[in-house]
């Protein structure tokens, strides 16, 4: 197991910028709105929808400001797992995943802005379901979500690891920040629970507007759950 700890506040170093804006206005045909909805000072969580292997990188590169990304641990080997952790991003254990969010904590407390992925894992990327990690940050740390729809990485049949070719075309929009309070007489678990609806709600909403504008469609199929089903679809065949 990797242990997650804070980056270095001088990590996210300009190379590491300047890849992500190399891929996705070079390599890609990246569209972006809104930018200046993402406050230009103090802490901010930017939280997107997940569908596909490049998101991350596509966060990074058109953010307005530098972004420790909150990545799975599995990534964090190899050639790529010493950039990912040179370029001060957070390695997540998606069994517990604790340690990352205090290390995220840290980051926020400093007044720098972190990334994250609310639906865990890469699929259809329509913000259905948010994990409460991203709620958690914002209620104990008091800072702004920005949600941000990112469409295009990943079209219906590709694989969740699927790279896209060049002059892919990719739309990336910033929503207006969600300021979250914990109101008077409020457990902390319901704090969290409102909070993470709220964002959840917001992020599908912008996901669905910005798919509309720009005619990008979400991905149909969801990889992580077709083997689910096809097992089922074969134990029914094997019974009969």
């Amino acid at each position: 197991m990797i242990r997650a700890a804070a980056p270095d506040p001088r990590a996210v170093p300009g190379w590491s910028l300047a890849i992500g804006r190399f891929l996705t206005h070079r390599l890609w045909r990246t569209d972006v709105v809104g930018t200046d909805r993402v406050p230009v000072g103090g802490p901010v969580i930017l939280a997107a929808n997940h569908t596909g292997f490049v998101d991350g990188p596509v966060v990074v590169g058109v953010a307005p400001r530098p972004v420790h990304m909150l990545v799975k641990e599995e990534m964090f080997t190899g050639p790529v797992g010493a950039v990912l952790h040179a370029a001060g991003h957070i390695p997540v254990d998606q069994v517990g995943g604790r340690a990352a969010l205090v290390a995220a904590l840290t980051v926020l407390r400093r007044g720098d802005a972190v990334g994250i992925f609310p639906e865990g894992n890469r699929g259809r990327g329509d913000a259905a379901t948010a994990a409460a990690g991203v709620a958690w940050l914002a209620v104990n740390s008091g800072a702004p979500v920005v949600p941000v729809a990112v469409l295009g990485t990943r079209r219906t049949g590709e694989s969740v690891g699927h790279v896209p070719g060049p002059l892919r075309r990719i739309a990336v929009e910033f929503g207006h920040p969600l300021h979250v309070e914990r109101r008077t007489g409020m457990s902390g678990r319901e704090a969290i629970t409102h909070a993470n609806e709220l964002v959840r709600s917001a992020l599908s909403g912008l996901v669905a507007a910005a798919s509309a504008r720009t005619g990008i469609a979400l991905p149909t199929d969801d990889p992580n759950r077709e083997p689910a089903r096809a097992s089922r679809r074969s134990g029914r065949r094997r019974d009969r």
